[in-house]
């Protein structure tokens, strides 16, 4: 018997799926029930490679360490990472199959998929993704899917596969988050329940306000006519609270870095802060790496897309991408390639990671990415890349500056080192680091090692604190999101929809999909 589950939609992107499902599932694993979290279709740049050498998103890997379990494909069988405005590698159940357009994606054909992938457009993959729901049912007491978007899109809900398509096919009850911080949340739900389809408005059992700053008495009245026009209860009312996300799927507003950047930085161990500039490198991926680095005391992280941003940084990093030529020519443009080489010239630190790492050597030979051909590189490391095919995925672990380290590679890049000092393997030369190592720096003992390193090299007189352990932050943030739902959502409500499904009464709200 297949357990539980509930779908969490949203009224918009970015309306809050994300951290209420992993809210949800840290309060469920707290309470004794074993659950997994679920996103049948994902488009990110931020993705995670499991210990089977699966890729999947970074929310669904954050989500499972809510759950309390090791992440797996299953949880994210379909992750499209975007190449430019209109194609996308599709990774399905973990492993890259090809490069698809929109057009493409959305059943009209013009896609170059491997054989992981048969027939084209999102209708082909349902049943692979009804299929990785079932198998996690069966093995759990609960899963709560995440949707993505909006349920109410109705120029693509017949190809859907996230939303509304996998709630029906798996007839799995619907939970609308909206953010009212941004305002019109009333005419939100109501118009993405009149959106729907009968059918699917038979699976919309109700809403939950995210991000509700003040007295909830004030709101009650408009929930209560909001019941009284779609029939459908608010589960909920969860309060602002500043620096609770956890990593997205894009953009640069939450996770732990947000948190920092939102409020006053801590103050540093020692006389001195340290300055980090990251540069914003166009179809920028895991910038999480550097969130380790802004939960540190006196540590400020800040993104830049100007040379002059460059001038006062103690560490400036170039972090990974899905187009290394194109963020390479970005960097050129605007005249960061040049102060990167000023920088590197004058001895001050930087770091490249992954596409960071390969834009920084002599030359890139690319017909896998950009089909650039031979393009040269920055020159700051000695290396050569040679992009592959074949997508490198994996769990690399090793030591650096004395301390163990433990990471993950997504990259196609081959780098041929041919020179430097060894350093995660990569290289350093001089005030020059270079890996295609992500999620290093949440090493502790190596992340201080590595601070220690970079403000000797800076002159910057930067202490690191010696207690912080970035794992504990993680947990501490998703206890947090336990702890509002726990307080301020109807648990005793919500637990009679994952097991039971919604309710058999709920009315149709007209004029439904056209």
């Amino acid at each position: 018997m297949n357990g539980g589950g509930l779908l969490v939609a949203g009224t918009t992107s970015d309306a809050g799926k994300s951290v209420v499902t992993a809210g949800i599932c840290r309060w469920l694993v707290r309470q004794g029930v074993k659950v997994a979290p679920f996103k049948g279709q994902n488009m990110s740049l931020n993705s995670f490679v499991t210990r089977e050498g699966a890729e999947i998103g970074r929310a669904q890997a954050m989500q499972a360490q809510a759950c309390r379990v090791e992440p797996s494909a299953l949880m994210n069988p379909v992750l499209l990472k975007p190449g430019g405005d209109r194609t996308s590698q599709v990774v399905l159940k973990g492993r890259p199959v090809g490069e698809l357009s929109a057009r493409g994606f959305f059943g009209t054909g013009d896609a170059r998929l491997g054989t992981g992938l048969h027939g084209g457009g999102r209708e082909a993959l349902l049943a692979t993704v009804v299929e990785c729901l079932e198998e996690l049912r069966s093995s759990h007491d609960a899963v709560i899917c995440e949707g993505a978007g909006s349920p109410a899109e109705i120029n693509l809900r017949r190809t859907d596969l996230v939303n509304m398509g996998i709630a029906r096919a798996a007839r799995l009850p619907v939970l609308v988050v909206g953010d009212i911080d941004r305002g019109g949340v009333f005419a939100s739900f109501f118009g993405t329940t009149a959106l729907l389809a009968p059918e699917d408005q038979a699976l919309l059992a109700g809403y939950l306000v995210n991000k509700f700053r003040g007295d909830v008495s004030l709101l009650e009245p408009g929930l209560d006519m909001l019941r009284s026009l779609t029939g459908r209860r608010t589960y909920g009312v969860l309060p602002f609270r500043h620096g609770l996300g956890i990593d997205e799927e894009d953009g640069l507003a939450v996770s732990l870095r947000g948190a920092v950047r939102e409020s006053a930085v801590s103050e540093p161990a020692g006389p001195q802060v340290l300055r980090v500039a990251v540069c914003a490198v166009p179809l920028m991926s895991n910038f999480t790496d550097v969130d380790a680095l802004a939960a540190e005391p006196g540590v400020v992280v800040r993104f830049v897309d100007r040379a002059a941003e460059l001038a006062d940084a103690d560490l400036v990093i170039v972090p990974g991408t899905r187009g290394t030529v194109r963020a390479l020519g970005w960097l050129r443009e605007r005249g960061l390639a040049g102060a990167l080489a000023r920088r590197a010239a004058e001895g001050r630190p930087v770091l490249g990671i992954c596409g960071g790492f390969q834009l920084l050597g002599e030359r890139i030979e690319d017909e896998v990415e950009s089909r650039a051909g031979t393009v040269e590189g920055l020159g700051l490391l000695p290396l050569r890349v040679r992009f592959a095919r074949e997508k490198t995925l994996g769990r690399p672990h090793g030591e650096a500056l004395g301390e163990r380290v433990e990471g993950y590679e997504i990259h196609h890049g081959l780098a041929e080192v041919t020179g430097g000092e060894a350093f995660l393997d990569g290289c350093r030369s001089g005030s020059v680091w270079g890996t295609h190592w992500h999620g290093s720096l949440e090493s502790d003992g190596f992340r201080r090692a590595f601070l220690r390193e970079v403000a000797a090299v800076a002159g910057r007189r930067f202490v690191p604190a010696p207690g912080t352990s970035f794992a504990a932050l993680r947990e501490q943030q998703l206890d947090h999101l336990g702890d509002l739902i726990e307080e301020h959502a109807d648990t005793d409500a919500l637990w009679r929809l994952i097991e039971s499904g919604p309710p058999a009464d709920l009315p149709f709200v007209p004029p439904g999909a056209p």
